[in-house]
C-alpha cells in the first residue's frame, strides 16, 4: 500500500502552479474592475487546485489500467508502479473532483449565476476524459487544445466573472498568455514521453509532430505568452508590459528544450517551466491590478 509521501507525490504538487496562475490573473482583473472579492477568489482557487489534483489522480488511474505508464520516466505513478490499487486511486480522483464540485456550487450560489453549473460540469468532464473513457482526447493529440481552454480562458475569465459578473476583451486577452504557458508544461511533458507514448500507441500532439517540431512549439508558446503583456498595454498602461521580464525565468527551460535534451534530461525543464508559470501568473495578475 502506498505511503502518505507516495500519495502526495502521486497528487503531483509540482503541477499546482497551473491551478494557481489563472486564478491570480483573474483576481487581478477583479481588482482592476473595482470588484475584487477575496471570498470568491479563494473559492475559485480551491476549485482550481482540487480539479488539478483530481485530474492528476484520474490520469494516474486511467493510464495505469491501460498500461501506458509502464515505460515512462518522471513522477510517481501509483497504479503503473503498483504502489496503490487502481480502485483506491480512482476513488481519490473522484473525491477530489467531488470536493471541487462542492466548492464550485458554493461559489455559484454566491454569484446567483446558476448557468455556471454547465461550465463546472464541462471542467469535470474534461478532467476525467483527458485519459479516461473509451476515447480519451489526450491520446488523440487534442490535449493542448483542451489544456489551453480549461487552464486559460475558463479559469481566468471565470475568476474575473464571478467577481464582476461581466466579460471584457481585457479578460480574454489576459487569459491567452496563461493558457499558452500552461500548455508549455504539457508540451514539455509529452516531449519527454514521445518514445514511451509511441510504443504504447498514445498519439499525443508531440508524437504526431515529432521531436524537432515539438521543441519549436514549446518555444512558440513561451514567446506567445510573453507577447500578451504588451498586447495588454492599450487596455491598461505601459506598466503591464513589465510582465515580459518574467521571460528571464523561461531562459533555462528554453535552453534545455531547444538544446535537445531527452527523457530524464527534460525533467529540469518541466520544473523550471512550472516555476515560470507560477511567477508569470502572479506577476501578470499584480500588474493588471495596479495598472
Amino acid at each position: 500500500m502506498a505511503t502518505a509521501a507516495q500519495w502526495w507525490a502521486g497528487a503531483r504538487p509540482r503541477t499546482l502552479p497551473a491551478a494557481i496562475a489563472p486564478v491570480a490573473v483573474g483576481a487581478g482583473l477583479g481588482v482592476h474592475a473595482g470588484a475584487f472579492s477575496a471570498v470568491r477568489v479563494l473559492l475559485a482557487l480551491g476549485v482550481a487546485v482540487l480539479l488539478q489534483v483530481g485530474v492528476n489522480f484520474a490520469n494516474d488511474y486511467s493510464d495505469g489500467i491501460r498500461g501506458t505508464d509502464a515505460v515512462r520516466v518522471g513522477p510517481v505513478r501509483l497504479v503503473g508502479q503498483g504502489l496503490a490499487p487502481a480502485a483506491a486511486v480512482r476513488r481519490a480522483a473522484l473525491l477530489a473532483l467531488l470536493a471541487a464540485a462542492l466548492l464550485g456550487v458554493a461559489l455559484i450560489a454566491l454569484t446567483g449565476q446558476w448557468w455556471l453549473l454547465l461550465v463546472g460540469a464541462a471542467c469535470i468532464a474534461a478532467a476525467w476524459l483527458y485519459t479516461g473513457g473509451p476515447r480519451p482526447y489526450g491520446y488523440a493529440g487534442l490535449g493542448e487544445v483542451f489544456v489551453f481552454v480549461f487552464f486559460g480562458p475558463v479559469p481566468v475569465v471565470g475568476t474575473a466573472y464571478v467577481q464582476t459578473l461581466s466579460v471584457s476583451a481585457l479578460d480574454l486577452v489576459a487569459s491567452v498568455g496563461v493558457g499558452l504557458v500552461i500548455c508549455a508544461i504539457l508540451v514539455t511533458n509529452n516531449l519527454r514521453d514521445i518514445p514511451g507514448d509511441t510504443e504504447v500507441g498514445k498519439r499525443t500532439l508531440a508524437v504526431r509532430l515529432g521531436d524537432e517540431r515539438t521543441r519549436v512549439l514549446y518555444a512558440a508558446m513561451v514567446t506567445g505568452a510573453l507577447v500578451v503583456p504588451i498586447l495588454l498595454v492599450p487596455f491598461l498602461s505601459p506598466i503591464v508590459a513589465l510582465g515580459v521580464l518574467t521571460g528571464l525565468l523561461a531562459l533555462s527551460p528554453l535552453r534545455i528544450v531547444l538544446g535537445g535534451a531527452t527523457g530524464p534530461g527534460l525533467i529540469p525543464a518541466l520544473k523550471a517551466t512550472g516555476t515560470f508559470v507560477l511567477v508569470y501568473g502572479l506577476v501578470l495578475g499584480l500588474l493588471i491590478a495596479i495598472a
